[in-house]
């Protein structure tokens, strides 16, 4: 079976409601490419490798939750985008790319995905975000149970992530745990303010450190790429099968 682009554009739209956001870069379609769309290819970020790898895939769409195009940019087509939009352009797929409305969905976003892969619920309501535009998430572990400290906690994580992760360890034990993916390390001081015991993103910057220590919270960062890599096959996944496509999730290894 196959659907159009303006269709497809539309099913993502309507599920993730980028008009509800200030964002730092174009929500939606990116790169135009073929009308006809049978396949979609998802991933982390719209590098070169995944390209290729979709290209080779047969995709008539990527989705993506890093596209091409940021706020402030340099917005010559040289080097590495012309390289990029060179393949997209040259073998006519579309590029479709959601950044905070991917991870602000409440059950297929990456805040989501991650408490879904984390054993993690967020708390109803308004109690279970924070945050500029409420992006965070704030819950506890789905069994009621709580982490005796930031160790424990930080061992949970590098099970389920299979990587490592820099702890900065709280005083405190763990029943309130915040999330947020990528990189929200500037999220720390609205979790505290939440109420979090730990914090969980994907980077740490030098005041996290401080924060962490002065104020009791743990403050894990386990990746950017780590936390990231649930919310767009799921979107995508959700999506092909609603309009009777195929889908395939490329994972491009990421050390960040």
């Amino acid at each position: 079976m196959s659907t159009t682009r303006h269709e497809l554009l539309h099913a993502f739209d309507l599920l993730l409601a980028p008009e509800r956001f200030k964002d730092y870069g174009p929500n939606g379609l990116q790169v135009e490419g073929r009308t006809a769309v049978r396949k979609i290819v998802s991933g982390v970020t719209a590098s070169r490798a995944l390209i290729e790898a979709a290209i080779h895939a047969d995709a008539d769409a990527i989705f993506v939750h890093h596209g091409l195009f940021w706020r402030g940019q340099d917005g010559r087509v040289t080097g590495w985008m012309r390289q990029r939009l060179g393949l997209l352009l040259g073998d006519d797929v579309n590029l479709f790319a959601y950044h905070l409305p991917l991870d602000a969905h409440p059950e297929l976003g990456n805040n989501a995905q991650l408490g879904l892969q984390l054993g993690l619920v967020a708390h109803t309501g308004s109690a279970g975000r924070f945050g500029d535009q409420e992006i965070g998430f704030l819950g506890a572990p789905e069994d009621g149970a709580t982490f005796a400290n930031g160790r424990k906690l930080a061992a949970h994580v590098e099970r389920v992530l299979k990587r490592p992760v820099t702890l900065v360890e709280g005083q405190r034990p763990i029943k309130n745990v915040a999330w947020c993916t990528g990189g929200a390390q500037g999220y720390f001081e609205a979790a505290i303010a939440a109420g979090a015991d730990a914090f969980i993103t994907g980077e740490i910057s030098e005041p996290q450190a401080h924060y962490a220590r002065e104020m009791g919270v743990s403050f894990l960062a386990c990746g950017h790429h780590a936390t990231e890599r649930y919310g767009a096959p799921a979107v995508a996944a959700h999506v092909a099968a609603q309009l009777g496509l195929a889908h395939e999730f490329i994972d491009i290894d990421n050390p960040a």
